[in-house]
Formats: structure tokens, C-alpha cells, sequence
């Protein structure tokens, strides 16, 4: 897994072109598959949302979000985010903020929170990530399929976050994500945030979804929702990379050290 990050909101907008085959052939080096850690279980999840193997043929991924839109490297997980009043960037090493503000350093938390939240369940499937199979969740009148996720020590920014992937027993498709937050924490933690997943569209094979409402819960109960959902538009994904200069801090740039 590259990163993965906690709960914050993020405001974005971000304009790209099409690149050409000659763009992104000497600047991009392709990225090993590698499933073989992957369960049976969570394959059943994978598959049906277009599988492992199709989402891993994809090397871009955009979206409008929020009022803006964000442009993320699926193979390297470059990202460029633009809102109207800052951009924020992920170039394989460093997350950078133009122009540069007082909070500049929070966008080390927030840079790829939404993307990968948006891009589940395909980013548990990155190397590093292990598996296991809990008892089946009661929620909202319904039971589901239940796989914790859990990350081998140094993997990404918060390798102590844990996630519950909750899939229809029917159709194993992926309805709600429980998950801990521990961004910069010594430890883990034991209280889970929700969301509800809806939506869900065919993009290129793979199955994304429109909207991620979050929801109160506590003792294992679900509450009420927590504030308009998040909704997402104008998806796109693509088989060829975005050049990587796109993701190059402009000069005058913050650059904020790993």
C-alpha cells in the first residue's frame, strides 16, 4: 500500500489534458501486481467490483468531488489536487502546497484522505496489507460479510489504522467501511468511524462508487448521519499515465518534508 490517511475534509478542483503515449513512456516505470496475499474472501470483494487484475490495468484515476476535482497516478499514487484558493501536490516524495499558507503542513494528512476512501476496496488489495475474517456484522437491519484490514509495521503514514470492509453475503459487494484513525499516534485505536457506500457505477470495468455518506456509531449501533455525503462526478479513469510533470511542485511552492 503507498498511503493511507485519516479523516479530514478536502476542497478541490484540478484541470488536466490527455497524455500522449510519448508523454509518459520515459517517465514512468510500471508497477508488479502482486495478489498472492490476497484471501479468498477478499478476492470475493474484488470481483465484484470488476476485479483485482482489471483495476490494477488502470493508470489513472479523476474525479470531481466537493466542488473541485483530483488527478491521482493509480500505479505510484502521484496526486495533484487544485482548489480555487490553493493546490496540493504528491510527487512520489514529497506532498507540496501553492501557494503557501499558515496550515500548509496539515495537507501531509489530508492530501489522498479522500482518494483513498473513494478508491475502496481496491487499495486494500496493495502489498503490505493482511487479512482477516471476523464474524458476521449486524447493521441497519442487514448482516454482512465482515474482513478486517490491518498494515505491516512502516506501511504508509498510519500503519496502526484499521479497517472493516462490510460486503452484501449475496452479491460480496462492498456496502460499509468501518475504520480507525491514528494519523501520528503512538497507538491504536479501538473506537470505528462508518461509512455507507452507494451508488455504485461501471467505469472501465471496475465497479466505483457516487456517494459516501458518513454515520454516527457508537457500541455497535448506527446512528444518524453525520453531514451531507460526499458526493463524486464526472469519474474518469484511463490505461495511460498522466504526464508526471503534472505532479512537479511550481516554483514557490511549500514543500512539506516527510
Amino acid at each position: 500500500m503507498k498511503k493511507h490517511l485519516t479523516l479530514i475534509s478536502l476542497l478541490i478542483f484540478m484541470a488536466c489534458g490527455s497524455p500522449t503515449a510519448n508523454e509518459t513512456a520515459e517517465t514512468y516505470s510500471e508497477v508488479e501486481t502482486k495478489t498472492s496475499h490476497h484471501i479468498p474472501a477478499i478476492r470475493q470483494v474484488f470481483d465484484a467490483h470488476g476485479g483485482y487484475e482489471n483495476w490494477m490495468a488502470l493508470k489513472s484515476l479523476s474525479y470531481e468531488n466537493g466542488g473541485g476535482t483530483t488527478l491521482v497516478d493509480l500505479q505510484h499514487r502521484y496526486t495533484l489536487i487544485e482548489g480555487e484558493e490553493q493546490t496540493v501536490g504528491f510527487d512520489g516524495q514529497n506532498v507540496w502546497v501553492n501557494p503557501p499558507s499558515d496550515q500548509a503542513d496539515r495537507q501531509r494528512m489530508r492530501y489522498n484522505l479522500m482518494f483513498y476512501f473513494y478508491a475502496f476496496p481496491f487499495v486494500i488489495g496493495d502489498p503490505g496489507v493482511n487479512y482477516e475474517i471476523l464474524d458476521p456484522v449486524a447493521l441497519d437491519g442487514k448482516t454482512f460479510d465482515a474482513v478486517k484490514i490491518s498494515y505491516d509495521n512502516g506501511v504508509g503514514d498510519s500503519p496502526k489504522d484499521n479497517y472493516i470492509v462490510l460486503s452484501n453475503q449475496e452479491n460480496h459487494q462492498m456496502e460499509w467501511l468501518m475504520y480507525t484513525a491514528t494519523f501520528g499516534a503512538e497507538v491504536g485505536k479501538d473506537t470505528y468511524s462508518l461509512i455507507k457506500y452507494e451508488g455504485w457505477k461501471e467505469i472501465e470495468g471496475v465497479i466505483l462508487p457516487s456517494s459516501l455518506q458518513w454515520y454516527q456509531y457508537e457500541d455497535e449501533r448506527l446512528g444518524e448521519s453525520r453531514g451531507d455525503a460526499r458526493t463524486f462526478s464526472n469519474i474518469s479513469v484511463s490505461k495511460m499515465h498522466p504526464p508526471v510533470s503534472k505532479f512537479n511542485a511550481p516554483e514557490g511552492a511549500y514543500i512539506i518534508e516527510n
